[in-house]
């Protein structure tokens, strides 16, 4: 039966349309799906902007301040303060974007920061005492979870829809991965380059310019939830043990990065480390166009598993083999992260959304804060090169253990449909 676009007109085929013609139409993937929607490419433009420097503070700061007072110790402890108490005021930021705006508590909130990180890099370039680098690294912490509030603008965007949501959830971990992967090169490169407080002001400078950008798109904001009478997301059933799943995956992901750094001992080893961020990158957006999400628990055995690689590379003494290692075993990341979010998702309140997450976003940077002591500690009394790995390889072990004190029900990812 011929194509109803191609039937012959009474002149004959001289006036019929060429099959070339015939627009011919394709299902688009489902990243194109999402971006179709109004105004979805300007908030995650300008998210992307603000997202970046979270990968270039802490590398740029710990160059700066060591630059100036010759002591890895003290820009560590300087940075380590500033994590401290953000993992206090993150919680109570987001409950405030929660309850008035994320526009009207995100800028404000980001200008303190901003001002924070420009005076550090002042007092750094002063050589003022140290207690006011420690005072002004607390002043940083008000920074708003910017990964969050777009997070949350998805969920508000596509309700109803749970296999864009997958889809949506899956690119947000990619652009986490793409910044960690790109922000510490950068601020490398430019506090080498330039002067040692560069990357610490330009980072701040596209944070501020960022979150400008992501919070003039009123169009995606969520609106506001009246106010309930809930307590905090942590009373939800079900949130501490998920809590504690992040908190020793994030103990992963930490001391991953100082075993790394420790066992290569070089200016390869950033390049070599970025392998990790690009595996979970591209597996990020593989996993966002799957039309099911695993198990928390199925994805963390992966990553159990993988994590075994590098302790094997790094036995072999092989430089190219850990980078292999390092490269797959990143790929159960993003998919760990991805079914994690979406159960914070499902487990919070809508009201309360951006706390939530940001509950999540603190245990995960809790557990990379005790993962980066413990692999430094292992790095430094190893009885044989490779023992750092035999850390990250544990609290992936114990992050699937602690599955167990989730519900079933919490533990079953949402079926997607077309």
């Amino acid at each position: 039966m011929p194509h109803p676009d191609l039937t012959l007109t009474p002149a004959g085929p001289a006036l019929a349309p060429r099959f070339r013609d015939v627009p011919r139409t394709r299902p688009a993937g489902p990243y194109r799906r999402l971006f179709a929607l109004p105004g979805t490419r300007a908030f995650t433009a300008g998210n992307l902007v603000a997202r970046l420097p979270m990968g270039m503070f802490g590398v740029a700061d710990v160059m700066m301040i060591s630059a100036a007072y010759d002591s890895y110790a003290l820009a560590g402890s300087v940075t380590a303060t500033g994590l401290a108490v953000g993992s206090v005021t993150a919680p109570l930021i987001a409950r405030l974007v929660d309850r008035y705006g994320q526009a009207r508590v995100a800028v404000p909130a980001t200008l303190y920061a901003v001002l924070g990180h420009v005076l550090m890099a002042l007092w750094v370039h002063e050589r003022t005492p140290v207690w006011a680098l420690f005072a002004t690294a607390a002043l940083t912490a008000t920074a708003p979870n910017t990964g969050g509030m777009s997070r949350a603008r998805w969920a508000h965007l596509l309700k109803g829809d749970p296999a864009a949501l997958h889809t949506a959830n899956s690119f947000e971990q990619a652009v986490d991965e793409l910044c960690f992967m790109l922000g510490p090169v950068l601020a490398a490169v430019l506090c080498a380059a330039l002067f040692p407080e560069a990357g610490t002001l330009a980072a701040a400078a596209l944070f501020l310019t960022g979150v400008l950008l992501f919070a003039a798109q009123r169009s995606t904001e969520p609106p506001v939830a009246a106010r309930t009478a809930a307590g905090s997301p942590l009373r939800v059933p079900g949130m501490g043990p998920l809590l504690a799943v992040f908190l020793a995956t994030g103990a992963v992901f930490g001391s991953m990065e100082v075993v790394t750094l420790a066992f290569v001992d070089g200016p390869v080893a950033g390049p070599v480390l970025a392998l990790q961020a690009a595996g979970s990158c591209a597996a990020g957006l593989l996993y966002g166009r799957a039309r099911r999400s695993a198990r928390l628990r199925t994805c963390l055995a992966a990553m159990a598993v993988l994590m075994t690689l590098p302790l094997l590379a790094a036995s072999t003494g092989s430089l190219p083999a850990l980078a292999g290692g390092l490269l797959i075993a990143g790929m159960a990341t993003a998919p760990t992260m991805v079914t994690g979010m979406g159960l914070v998702q499902r487990l919070t309140p809508p009201a309360q959304l951006n706390e939530g997450m940001t509950l999540a976003v603190t245990a995960l940077l809790a557990g990379i804060a005790a993962g980066s002591a413990t692999g430094g500690f292992a790095a430094d009394h190893a009885p044989f090169a490779a023992f750092g790995y035999l850390v990250p390889a544990a609290a992936a072990a114990l992050a699937l253990l602690l599955t167990a004190g989730l519900r079933t029900a919490t533990l079953t990812g949402t079926t997607m449909r077309d």
